[in-house]
Order: C-alpha cells, then sequence, then structure tokens
C-alpha cells in the first residue's frame, strides 16, 4: 500500500475570491511525460494506489481550468465550474485504461466536459430542456455560431442567421429563437470584473495564453488523429465513385470542378452533384455512427 503522506494534495477552492491563488497553486505540479502517465495509471489500475491516482489528478488540474475558462459565459462562478471539471477528472482517472493507447488527457476531457455541461444545465433557471441531445448542442453552440456570424446584438437574431443556425445544428428555427432569448435573459460577466473581493485581478488577465498547455496540445493533436481515424473509416460506407468525388469536391486543396469530374465519369454535371451530395450525407450518417459506438464503449465503461 502506498505511503498516503507522500499523496500530494490538491489545492482548496474556497470560491471566486480564492480563485487566483488556486490558479496559481496549480501550476506548481509537473506536467507527467508519457511514460510516468503510463506507470502510474498502471499501479493505480492494477493496484488501487492512491499516491499513483493522486498524481494523475494534480497534473492535470490545469486541463480542467483551462476547459472550465471556455464556459465562464454561462453566467456561472468559474470556481464552481472547475470544482465540478475536477469531479469529472477524477471519474475519467478512475476509468482510465492506459494500454488503449491514448493519453489521459484526451480520455478525461470528454469526463471533464460532460460534468461541467451537466452542471451548468442543473444550475440555469431559464434553460429548463436538457432533454434531447439536440437542444443541448444547441445551448452550447449558440454563442460560437453567433460569433462566427458576427451576430453580437442582444436582440433577435435575423431569420438569415436563425435559418442558418437551425440547419448546422438540426434543430428547429423556434428553437434557435427561444433559446437565443433565454440565454440573452441569462447576461455576460464582464472580462472587467475583479476576480477578488479587494479588486485585485480581472477576468481577462486569465484570457491570454501564448503557450499551450503540454496536455492540451497533447489532446488536441490526439482528438485530431481520432477524427481523421473515424473519417477513414466513414468512408469505407462509400464506394469507389463516390469516394473520388467526394475527395476532389471537399477534401482536396484545389477541389475540381463538377465540369471537370463529368469529363472524368462522361455524366452530366448534375449528376455528379447527386452524386457528390448523396456520398456527403452516406458520409455523415456513418460518422454518427461511428461516433455513437465509440461513445457507447465510453458509456459502458463507466457503468462498470
Amino acid at each position: 500500500m502506498a505511503d498516503k503522506s507522500n499523496v500530494p494534495a490538491v489545492p482548496a477552492l474556497g470560491g471566486e475570491a480564492s480563485l487566483n491563488r488556486y490558479l496559481s497553486e496549480i501550476r506548481k505540479f509537473p506536467i507527467l511525460t508519457p511514460e510516468q502517465e503510463y506507470m502510474l495509471a498502471k499501479r493505480y489500475a492494477e493496484h488501487q494506489d492512491s499516491e499513483a491516482a493522486a498524481q494523475l489528478v494534480t497534473s492535470h488540474l490545469r486541463l480542467v481550468a483551462k476547459i472550465a475558462m471556455g464556459y465562464r459565459g454561462y453566467g456561472l462562478p468559474v470556481s464552481e465550474l472547475i470544482s465540478e471539471g475536477n469531479i469529472g477528472l477524477m471519474q475519467g482517472v478512475k476509468k482510465f485504461e492506459p494500454d488503449r493507447g491514448f493519453r489521459l488527457a484526451t480520455y478525461a476531457m470528454w469526463w471533464i466536459r460532460a460534468s461541467i455541461q451537466e452542471f451548468i444545465l442543473r444550475s440555469w433557471s431559464l434553460v429548463k430542456m436538457g432533454t434531447t441531445a439536440a437542444q443541448k448542442k444547441l445551448f452550447f453552440n449558440l454563442r460560437r455560431m453567433k460569433n462566427n456570424i458576427e451576430a453580437f446584438e442582444d436582440g433577435d437574431l435575423h431569420p438569415d442567421d436563425v435559418k442558418k443556425i437551425a440547419t448546422d445544428l438540426g434543430v428547429t428555427e423556434e428553437d434557435v429563437i427561444s433559446m437565443n432569448r433565454r440565454m440573452a435573459m441569462g447576461g455576460d460577466t464582464s472580462l472587467n470584473v475583479p476576480m477578488r473581493e479587494d479588486g485585485e485581478g480581472q477576468w481577462q488577465d486569465w484570457l491570454a495564453d501564448s503557450d499551450p498547455l503540454q496536455d492540451e496540445r497533447v489532446a488536441d493533436r490526439q482528438e485530431s488523429e481520432l477524427r481523421h481515424d473515424m473519417l477513414v473509416e466513414a468512408m469505407d460506407d462509400l464506394n469507389d465513385r463516390e469516394k473520388h468525388i467526394l475527395a476532389e469536391r471537399r477534401l482536396a486543396e484545389e477541389p475540381k470542378t463538377l465540369e471537370e469530374l463529368s469529363q472524368v465519369y462522361g455524366v452530366s454535371r448534375e449528376r455528379v452533384r447527386q452524386i457528390e451530395v448523396r456520398a456527403f450525407e452516406k458520409l455523415q450518417k456513418a460518422m454518427m455512427r461511428i461516433a455513437g459506438d465509440r461513445l457507447g464503449k465510453i458509456s459502458r465503461l463507466a457503468a462498470v
């Protein structure tokens, strides 16, 4: 059994007033190398070594804080978002299987985000929905999509913007209008609000980060690789002609025109367009199926 006196303690997070100190404290924990992480994860998985688990948790506290900061626009204390994210991190460490070949950050980030999102949905009294995956997706993506189309005003969205958001997220236009109004009532927190009662420090002080965290870079790279693997697997659902047309039209750096492809296959441009649309729809369904299968595996692991 591990000597518990050597177990690193997770810094206390007593509220918004102590957040500045907490963020400074968690920077002191070292980032693990892949070899160190693997050995610690094996120790915990095989021997329930509490010291190993604590080192895995503390080395990823910065990842939790980084993710939690991304949800600060929902009007909830960041300290509470971090606390919920830490719970998700601990669950991720508990269920992590190092022999699967992924880094802990890649696996745990799903638990961290899920824990934070569930907390937000429980806490938002104005958003009594949370019943369907589409509504949750709308809730957590509406702000980003409004920024993308530069719809910064607090009032109702332009009908064209409503239609685009509804189409992209697969929800009704009424859902978009209703959610936008609810979220506008919740209000955003100013970046100039002091972080402490004595007026020291502002939220904007924590936005600039020229050097991404090492574990975040690893997580982003592995998530990109995971999406690429899913795309390659999904392409197997297409026949050779569909693969070629879709690749030349949507995946190539310099996409070919319908006219060029129509000459290759000896069909009309309209026929090429139809094949492209059908191939893209098949690819989307395959990607959703593969993602669902993988999330299902994670859910089954969580239930163990």
